[in-house]
């Protein structure tokens, strides 16, 4: 028998805003899986992403999630470190918290160095976030969830502030990370590079759902053709 997938959607319709975007969903994801979302802005990604991170909290027992959304949801007068910090967060006490905010220990700020380190934010853990540029802030996003680690990752457009040239390298650590993702990129040869499984969406419709091996990117480009 094979492995149970990490979650399912059988025939269901997900909305936003109270406006149905994908309808008569049926689609699973499987552990173990990097899955990729592609597709034309207004194609339901981010609707499909939100819908996947429900029903994986709503699970029992809900797997260990991290989260990168498009909007970092970082606290721009609170340092980098501890906006990093914040991806072990509910693993303290409210009291901890507290400690971590006004005085933070040394062993707090050597386990979220090396997470700095890996995303191109060394020597900067005690600057503000809210005088970041938008990449530097993008990459605190990155350093929380590497820290927080955990089952799956599910992240909409990780790394679009992010230089092209260091978005290949910042994807490969959260792969390395992270033992199940599911990603939104708009990136088709960023997804060949990163994702075992490639979902592509037009229209509030899968239009593709293959494994990546035997796509190419001239076929996935196809999908932001109008």
């Amino acid at each position: 028998m094979g492995t149970a997938p990490l979650l399912r959607f059988d025939q269901e319709t997900l909305s936003w805003d109270g406006t149905a975007v994908l309808e008569g969903l049926s689609f699973s994801v499987a552990r173990g899986e990097r899955l990729v979302l592609l597709g034309r802005s207004g194609s339901g990604k981010s609707t499909l992403l939100n819908a996947i991170r429900l029903k994986l909290e709503g699970a029992r027992p809900a797997p260990r999630l991290a989260l990168v959304p498009q909007d970092p949801g970082l606290v721009p007068q609170l340092s980098v470190f501890h906006n990093a910090w914040m991806g072990l967060l509910d693993d303290h006490s409210s009291a901890y918290g507290l400690r971590v905010l006004l005085r933070p220990p040394s062993r707090e700020r050597a386990r979220v160095a090396p997470m700095l380190e890996r995303v191109g934010l060394a020597g900067l853990d005690r600057r503000r976030v809210a005088s970041l540029s938008g990449g530097q802030k993008q990459r605190t996003a990155l350093a929380r969830a590497l820290l927080r680690g955990g089952d799956a990752l599910i992240a909409d457009e990780p790394v679009s502030a992010v230089d092209p040239r260091q978005s290949g390298d910042l994807l490969d650590a959260l792969a390395a990370r992270f033992p199940t993702m599911v990603l939104a990129l708009h990136d088709p040869a960023r997804a060949l590079a990163v994702g075992t499984r490639i979902v592509g969406l037009r229209a509030g419709r899968i239009v593709l759902d293959r494994p990546t091996a035997g796509l190419d990117a001239a076929e996935l480009h196809r999908l932001y053709e109008i």
